[in-house]
Order: C-alpha cells, then structure tokens, then sequence
C-alpha cells in the first residue's frame, strides 16, 4: 500500500532517501528552505567568471564503498580528480598531508621514508602515552615544530578555541605520511561530477513519485497527513531550540577574481594564527578538465554559528553532548518521524556516508513496513 511520505531537507540525505521510496512505489514530498536542492553540496556557475563554483564551500567525492560509488556516478559523469593540497606558513609553501617532502623541506633534510620515520620519533614527545586533546596527539606524533607551524594556528581558527581543548580524535583524520604521495584522501573512488553536485542531486529528484517544494520552511506542526516523516533538519531545530541550540561552527567567504590562475591549486591553507582566513579556495581547480581565463577565489573564515547562519560544523564539546543527550532522549520517544543525516544527528558526515546511511535507512523503512513495524527515531544514533 503506498504511503505519503513527507521529508524534511533536499540535500543528499533527502534525495537519497526520497528516490528509493519513490522507486518503492510511496508518494514522496520534500521541502527545503533554501531556493535550490543540494543542501551545502549546491554547486552553480559563477555568472562573471563561468567557472564552476562550489556555494557552501568545496566538496570532493571519495569514498571506497563501491555501492555508494555506483550508485553516484548512476546519476552523473565524474571526473578524476585528486585533493593536492598546499599550506603557507612561514613564508613558504609546502604540501599537505605532512609527507616526505614536507619533512624534507621543513626541516632541510633529504631523508628516505625509514629514516624520516626514525627523525620524527625523535621530534616526538614520547612522554605523552594516552594523549587527551588535539594538542596532545600532535605533539606525541609530529612534534612541537610540525604543530606550530601546520596544526596549532589553524586549529584555532577553525574551531575558534585552544587546541588544548579539543579531543585528540580530531587529529586522527590528518595522517603523517613517510612517502611523496600528496593525494590529501586515500580512498578507493575519488572524482569530481562533471556539471556541478546540483545537477547530479536533480537528477536523482527527478521522479514522478517525488514532489520536491524549495523555499518551503518547516515546523514540528506541519507534518499533516503524511505517514512518516524523515527529518535532516537541525535535531535542536526539530523542537524549536527550546532546550538551547547545539554549538556549530560557520562559515564566512570573501570573493574575489582574478585575471589568470591565483594560487596554482585549489585548496591553499594559511597555518599561522595572524592570517584570519583559514584557507583560500580557487575553484576553477576543483574542475581541471575546464578552461577559464578568469578565475574566481574564496578567502574562508571560521567563527560561532549564530541563529541566522549555516551551521556547518558540529562542536560536540562536553557541553554540547550533554544538550544533545537531552533532544536525542526526546526525539527516542517520538512515532513517525526519523532523524537523518548531518543536522538531524548532529554529526560530521562525509558525502559517501551520508549517502550509505540514507540507502540503510530507506532499505530499512521498507522492510519494517513489509513486516508491519515501525521506524526508529534514530537508524543512525547522535552518540
């Protein structure tokens, strides 16, 4: 028997979910606020440049979960394409993540892999034998130079707090690498979509059982008639921030062009604290198979989300998971309705995750329909 379907957001979470109900034969409505699908992935072309730009902030596609990537690149061409970042710090350019080159060059060295190996234990502080905070983990791995010059500044400014206070499990993504491989992911897949992140998202919306609203904004009253509701808003959103507003980080981006090729990358890092952005994004070389005599550049700043900014990044400080605890306790107790993706569980969550998590959760709708059950709050529980 099909059901009215209602969901909350159309960005990957939402279309994913949305399209294989809709396959399913259930009538699905999605809403979204913003004027356009896509959620932070939307991607247009810049009017005065014609490069390819990336709205909310550059997203490269990696994953090695081979359904995942089928299920993609189903719905688009994707070009290769490897992350290269590079850092400025100290006057000089080096390439991240910390590999053998940036040893080399940072210390003035040309040390092979095993005896790089050796010379950044030696770096290390080996006192350090549980480390805690993000400090900590790289102080114990790299050592005080190699922090200070890539890590500590950054940090701070990205998370606009002491790394001293952050947990060491955010240091754990950034490898340190003993060889010249300068591709920022290791995965499996890795690519770019051919016409933009907005198209391929259209295209898996582009259903006759999918009725997709923009400009449509949602409150806990409107969910009607609809059978079940799946939500990728802001959990805290979901209940009106009336236990407070989980913390978030946002972002701020000052355009510019320039006549020619800026920086020679896509993705340039500034690591020293006195320079206010974090990073400067080029984005015409996010797509390398293009050709542009003008390009159009991002200088990208990091500071407290407020109640009218785009919550990017979750704090999930001790303060933070207490008040999630608290709105996860309360959406546990709610019939009908489950919470997904980056917002609805309050997670940093990579583009092939969110899409593997949103194919489990509508495979998972169905077959609890099939067997006369319900659907559970969370598929994918905040902590």
């Amino acid at each position: 028997m099909p059901k009215s379907i209602l969901i909350v957001g159309a960005g990957l979470s939402g279309a994913v979910i949305g399209r294989t109900l809709a396959e399913a034969g259930h009538r699905v409505t999605i809403w979204d606020a913003r004027d356009h699908p896509g959620g932070n992935c939307h991607t247009e072309r810049d009017a005065e440049t014609g490069v390819m730009v990336h709205v909310y902030g550059p997203h490269i596609f990696h994953t090695d979960d081979e359904e995942v990537w089928s299920y993609i690149t189903g719905f688009g061409r994707f070009m290769p394409y490897k992350n290269r970042v590079k850092t400025t710090s100290n006057g000089q350019v080096f390439s991240l993540p910390v590999n053998l080159h940036t040893i080399n060059q940072f210390f003035g060295k040309t040390l092979r892999p095993d005896e790089a190996r050796a010379f950044i234990e030696t770096q290390a502080d080996t006192s350090i034998t549980d480390p805690q905070t993000f400090e900590d983990q790289a102080l114990r791995f790299v050592g005080r130079d190699l922090y200070e010059a890539f890590f500590k500044g950054y940090t701070i400014k990205q998370w606009g707090c002491s790394p001293t206070d952050l947990p060491a499990s955010i240091l754990k993504r950034l490898p340190v690498r003993f060889n010249y491989d300068d591709n920022y992911f290791f995965h499996k897949f890795q690519g770019m979509p051919e016409d933009g992140y907005t198209a391929i998202i259209e295209r898996i919306l582009d259903h006759p059982g999918i009725t997709l609203r923009l400009k449509t904004r949602f409150d806990g009253s409107q969910r009607g008639d609809a059978d079940h509701l799946f939500y990728s808003g802001p959990l805290d959103g979901y209940y009106g921030y009336d236990l407070g507003r989980l913390g978030y980080r946002t972002l701020d981006f000052d355009r510019f062009t320039y006549d020619g090729d800026y920086q020679g990358c896509a993705v340039m890092n500034y690591g020293e604290e006195a320079v206010p952005y974090t990073r400067i994004t080029e984005h015409k070389h996010f797509s390398p198979w293009e050709t542009h005599e003008k390009s159009v550049c991002y200088r990208e700043y990091s500071r407290a989300c407020g109640a009218d900014d785009i919550p990017y990044y979750p704090i999930r400080m001790v303060e933070e998971k207490a008040l999630l605890a608290e709105y996860a306790d309360r959406a546990a107790a709610e019939t009908g309705v489950t919470f997904v993706g980056r917002l609805g569980t309050y997670r940093y969550l990579d583009m092939d995750v969110t899409i593997r998590e949103a194919l489990d959760t509508a495979r998972l709708f169905l077959s609890v329909e099939a067997d006369g059950g319900s659907m559970p709050a969370f598929v994918y529980p905040p902590l």
